[in-house]
């Protein structure tokens, strides 16, 4: 199995870029996993993206914590404590780093163990693109790394781009773009050993009640004195002759702002509850009913 992270920032496009190598892989008949995971989903700030490629099925789950492969698609990113790009990736493996550096360069600044590819691929996407947006650029990079094939890149490349716009010639510049950057890396060999990984050890999590697993919106670093419940439209209000206690809605609130009263039934904080009515549903007894919201002086 091949591993790859992508590191970049909101709005460079680390999500659209996996989602193209996975896609490109898919077409070579690969099975495939890709997928982001965000932090605060705002611009600029880090993100991560996973792609996993294999021959067989894949029953791994969650982020890759020892890839195979690093694309980091900001360079400044190798300094963040938090973002941490490198880290887990093995000895032998390989990082590609968006700089105007060189190889030996970015290897020597980074101190980088791994075999380390550079290209400007910011350069590339403003004179072709005119913005920086790197998600095929990435894409395309990745692709040539992994060994995937031209055409499997273009296809790819044309059905991603394709679901986010409907502009022929920028569907075709990001792919003359993923083109351009797939030819400008030379051909690598990338050794996989599969032992090198760690395999993740299977816990038993413990069933504990509703009481007691309750998140707590107002314990300490959370919202205290901030409250998020006033753009409400609607509120939840649970009907306890229907409730059974499932706590079906204790586990689908996003927010954790149902809990449980002495009686065990569910109820909301209205005070940071946002309105936005999973809960109700979710409901498999529509218990819940959605009461439209009136503000007070």
């Amino acid at each position: 199995m091949l591993r790859l992270r992508f590191h970049g920032r909101g709005g460079q496009g680390a999500k659209v870029a996996s989602r193209v190598l996975g896609t490109a892989a898919f077409f070579e008949g690969y099975y495939v996993q890709d997928f982001p995971l965000y932090g605060a989903e705002r611009r600029g700030a880090p993100i991560a993206a996973f792609t996993r490629i294999s021959k067989e099925p894949i029953l791994e789950r969650g982020v890759i914590a020892e890839p195979d492969i690093v694309i980091v698609m900001d360079e400044t990113l190798l300094d963040d404590p938090t973002a941490r790009p490198l880290s887990g990736l093995r000895e032998h493996g390989i990082v590609f780093i968006n700089t105007t550096h060189s190889p030996v360069e970015a290897k020597a600044r980074y101190k980088v163990a791994a075999l380390v590819i550079t290209l400007d691929i910011t350069k590339i996407s403003l004179e072709i693109l005119r913005k920086p947006v790197l998600s095929a650029l990435a894409g395309g990079v990745a692709s040539k790394i992994a060994g995937i094939r031209e055409d499997s890149l273009r296809k790819a490349v044309e059905k991603e781009v394709s679901e986010i716009t409907a502009e022929r010639e920028l569907i075709s510049k990001n792919i003359e773009a993923s083109l351009y950057c797939f030819n400008a890396i030379q051909p690598l060999k990338l050794k996989i050993t599969e032992s090198i990984h760690k395999r993740s050890p299977v816990i038993t999590v413990p069933f504990e009640t509703a009481v007691i697993s309750s998140p707590a919106i107002k314990a300490t670093a959370n919202t205290p004195m901030r409250k998020t419940g006033n753009w409400r439209v609607f509120k939840p209000v649970w009907d306890y002759n229907k409730c059974t206690k499932c706590m079906t809605c204790f586990v689908r609130c996003p927010d954790g702002c149902i809990t449980i009263n002495e009686d065990g039934f569910p109820y909301t904080d209205y005070d940071n509850c946002k309105g936005c009515m999973i809960c109700a549903e979710e409901c498999p007894v529509k218990a819940i009913e959605r009461v439209r919201e009136v503000h007070a002086w």
